[in-house]
């Protein structure tokens, strides 16, 4: 396998187009990385270290800030505000059927145009993601106060740096490979590796050797269930009707339909991240402003702060979300009528409703052990540091499923581009 990957790598490194494309991405990540290391004024550097450390509602946000939220760099806010954008704009498809004709029916011409929307909703989300971060870390006396002028300039500054890493995310996935934004957040996971490795060997003691075996193991055995669920996938067999071309007739074709086991990849557990942060960041707010209900404001923070109760909601959101966005992405009513316009069956299973509700029972069946695992996958840096107590490195399961499923794409499009240079 390792020499069959050596050989499409090196034929991709002498394609000219298709290493000019991982040229490209490389330069882009490179620019990125520097932005993330050029923090905003004002910033008490020990304060905010002791402030993620007993933080976990920003892990994930950490993540998609590829680190530059933990140093409040100027791209702090990182992809996260075109990401609930996104998200944003595949709920209103739900909620407005003109939205989902512009996305599926109109061509590229209406995709392009949600396209747009997704990035005009960033420019606001941008803002008002500054604007909740810089008070909420002003009320922690991680930034100074600062004057009105300077606040409004910090804002800017946070919010131009996200929509300026969204534009560099759209241009690697234009001219490069994979997903831009992936690539981003993935850049992020593996610049975090060296720090945690790092204040790990510095806290290391003989008596943790066995607990860090266990984490060893734990890794492998995660990285190895998530590209088995990534991959997993249930074929429903396709029959396709007898088609007469002039006088002869041609005999119907055998295919499958697949249904991932994991549809929803890991939007349920940012929509799951950000609803626990709601409460949390405005409870952090209004502490740090001194208005009314901050008694109550307290007791959510003080029992969010305990992480069995964090990780038991943290993992019941998660697999809530995966049912509601799954039942988004996947429709079998359009499935069933697709099948019944190009001739196609499920053998055994009547044409129309029948197709439909076969369909939606499969699907339903099948997203279980795909929600449970994300629930778990969540959750498991809460239980590895529960039972452990090592806080220094602790496996992050969201980490390890965007770094796996970015990798597996990335090598998949390079294949496929070296197979059709091929030919």
């Amino acid at each position: 396998m390792f020499s069959t990957f050596g050989k499409k790598l090196s034929r991709a490194l002498k394609d000219g187009s298709l290493r000019n494309r991982i040229l490209f991405i490389i330069g882009a990540l490179l620019a990125y990385r520097v932005l993330a290391t050029i923090p905003i004024p004002g910033v008490n550097v020990f304060a905010l270290e002791n402030f993620f450390a007993n933080n976990e509602f920003l892990g994930l946000l950490n993540i998609l800030s590829g680190g530059g939220l933990s140093n409040l760099s100027i791209v702090l806010l990182g992809v996260g505000p075109y990401i609930t954008s996104s998200i944003i704009m595949q709920l209103m498809t739900v909620v407005f059927p003109q939205v989902k004709a512009m996305q599926t029916e109109e061509g590229e011409v209406g995709r392009a145009k949600f396209v747009q929307w997704s990035r005009m909703l960033t420019v606001p989300f941008a803002v008002l993601q500054g604007i909740a971060f810089i008070f909420l870390l002003q009320g922690q006396g991680i930034i100074e106060a600062l004057t009105p002028l300077l606040l409004i300039a910090n804002i800017m500054v946070v919010a131009a740096g996200s929509i300026f890493l969204m534009w560099i995310g759209e241009l690697m996935t234009e001219y490069g490979i994979g997903n831009g934004i992936s690539l981003i957040i993935f850049a992020g996971i593996v610049a975090s590796l060296p720090t945690a490795i790092s204040q790990a060997l510095f806290s290391f003691t003989p008596e943790q050797i066995p607990a860090y075996l266990g984490l060893a193991a734990i890794a492998i055995g995660m990285t190895f269930a998530v590209v088995l669920v990534t991959e997993a996938e249930r074929p429903v067999p396709i029959t396709h009707a007898k088609q007469l071309r002039g006088k002869a007739a041609e005999v119907g074709s055998q295919t499958y339909l697949p249904i991932r086991i994991n549809q929803a990849g890991v939007i349920p557990i940012i929509f799951a991240l950000s609803l626990l942060l709601v409460p949390q960041t405005v409870a952090n707010i209004t502490l740090a402003l001194g208005g009314p209900g901050a008694g109550i404001m307290e007791s959510i923070v003080n029992g969010l702060a305990n992480q069995w109760i964090y990780g038991g909601l943290y993992f019941f959101f998660v697999v809530l979300f995966t049912y509601f966005y799954t039942a988004i992405i996947f429709e079998p009513v359009r499935v069933a009528e697709n099948l019944q316009k190009s001739g196609a069956f499920i053998p055994g299973v009547r044409p129309g409703g029948q197709t439909e509700e076969f369909l939606g029972k499969v699907a339903t069946r099948i997203t279980l052990p795909g929600a449970v695992f994300l629930g778990l996958i969540a959750i498991v840096p809460i239980i590895v540091q529960g039972l452990t107590g090592i806080s220094t490195l602790v496996i992050g399961g969201t980490a390890l499923l965007i770094a796996v499923s970015v990798i597996m794409d990335v090598v998949r499009k390079i294949d496929a581009q070296v197979s059709l240079n091929e030919y």
